[in-house]
């Protein structure tokens, strides 16, 4: 290994965390929910008055393992049927055309 490359990291491993105040505040937003995504975290960041960008809570759960793995879908299919709309008339020909 080259030395420039281990003293920039033994230099990189001894810097603070500048997220440590928004994992803080991650961990308990998902102590309380803990359903909820980074989306929904999100939204909960930025009314609290903190400016912070989707991409970074994503990040940030994906570091703490906060993944949300028990969530559904809908299985159901899309159909346009509405039953019968309206009065069928009554056969009153009957098949006589004569």
């Amino acid at each position: 290994m080259p030395k420039s490359t281990y003293m920039y990291w033994q230099k990189r491993l001894d810097r603070p965390n500048k997220d440590e105040h928004l994992e803080r505040k991650i961990i308990e937003i998902r102590k309380n929910n803990p359903n909820y995504g980074y989306r929904r975290i999100t939204g909960i960041l930025r009314r609290q008055w903190l400016l912070i960008n989707k991409k970074k809570v994503q990040k940030l759960i994906q570091k703490l393992k906060l993944q949300v793995t028990n969530f559904s879908r809908k299985t159901r299919k899309y159909s346009s049927y509405k039953g019968t709309i309206g009065k069928i008339a009554d056969n009153e020909i009957n098949r006589k055309f004569k």
